[in-house]
């Protein structure tokens, strides 16, 4: 059996919407990272980003299971001594909840470069409203 590549040129990329209220992080997260990896259409390559945009809204909504909305920490560190900053998952939702997508996605994209870029294609929004409506993204349904 022959590996067929991706072709020369550029990538058609599609838009879409999802609506992250009262879906579960981790699950939602997954769904978007395979969006945009492009792992979803029948030209993935590995080492090509063929990977579409996605639009996140409602992300204030997301839902955390178990007892992680008490028990999770987002860690960052500047580098210096004591530089270590921890912000708990209510802190965190009410100051950014679209930075808990964000870093649940990164997490799961490939760790180079081309993860980098990938990344770029994700706008999230806190609340219904979103600046992309030019594009016309479609409607995606949230993987139960």
């Amino acid at each position: 059996m022959k590996t067929t590549t991706f072709p020369k040129g550029q990538p058609e990329r599609a838009w879409h919407l999802l609506d992250a209220n009262d879906a579960v992080l981790g699950r939602l997260a997954s769904q978007v990272a395979r969006i945009l990896m492009g792992k979803h259409k029948p030209t993935y390559t590995p080492f090509i980003d063929t990977g579409d945009h996605v639009v996140v809204i409602n992300a204030s909504k997301i839902r955390l299971t178990g007892g992680k909305e008490q028990q999770k920490l987002y860690r960052r560190y500047s580098g210096y001594p004591g530089g270590l900053v921890e912000v708990s998952a209510p802190k965190m939702r009410a100051d950014r909840p679209d930075r808990m997508i964000l870093l649940a996605v990164r997490g799961m994209l490939p760790k180079t470069k081309l993860g980098k870029q990938m990344l770029r294609k994700l706008r999230v929004y806190p609340g219904p409203v979103h600046k992309q409506q030019a594009q016309r993204p479609g409607a995606l349904a949230v993987a139960e």
